[in-house]
């Protein structure tokens, strides 16, 4: 699979993070990839990242979220998708780019879904249209589970 970058960057456009994945799939409303979570363990208080975990991310083009399916990375169990509230994102050849926008969504693998960062997302100084964007994006991955659309396909009836 093709080496692929994912940048993270803030809500005002400023670099982040970055690290390398492998491009899985590649179409016009998203890029998949493939990453292992290469930072410190963290306990979230709702899911534990390991270093070594695996992610499959999708960042699509015409969505204010992306969607990353966390397993453990010894035993491949799934532990939740974890989806970020961004801008859609800048997608090159060889690299994706989104904005973050501090909210999150977090879904167990039951289905179940968690709000993150509402008061922090509150602060956060960005245009009306784009705070609107975020929350109807929050809302629309929570359609996205209900329905069991992909990538929540998985989650049981």
């Amino acid at each position: 699979m093709p080496a692929f970058t994912v940048i993270k960057r803030d809500a005002a456009g400023k670099f982040e993070l970055a690290y390398d994945g492998a491009l899985v799939e590649r179409t016009d409303a998203f890029v998949c990839v493939d990453a292992v979570f290469a930072l410190e363990d963290r306990d979230l208080g709702y899911v534990k990242l390991r270093r070594g975990d695996r992610f499959r991310e999708w960042f699509y083009t015409d969505q204010w979220f992306n969607i990353f399916r966390v397993q453990d990375g010894e035993t491949l169990a799934l532990k939740g998708w974890y989806c970020n509230i961004t801008r859609p994102p800048l997608i090159t050849a060889s690299s994706v780019s989104a904005d973050d926008l501090v909210l999150d969504v977090f879904v167990f693998p039951d289905g179940r879904t968690l709000w993150l960062d509402e008061d922090d997302f509150a602060r956060l100084d960005i245009p009306k249209r784009d705070r609107q964007k975020a929350r109807q994006g929050a809302r629309t991955l929570e359609t996205w589970v209900q329905r069991r659309l992909p990538p929540f396909d998985e989650i049981p009836s």
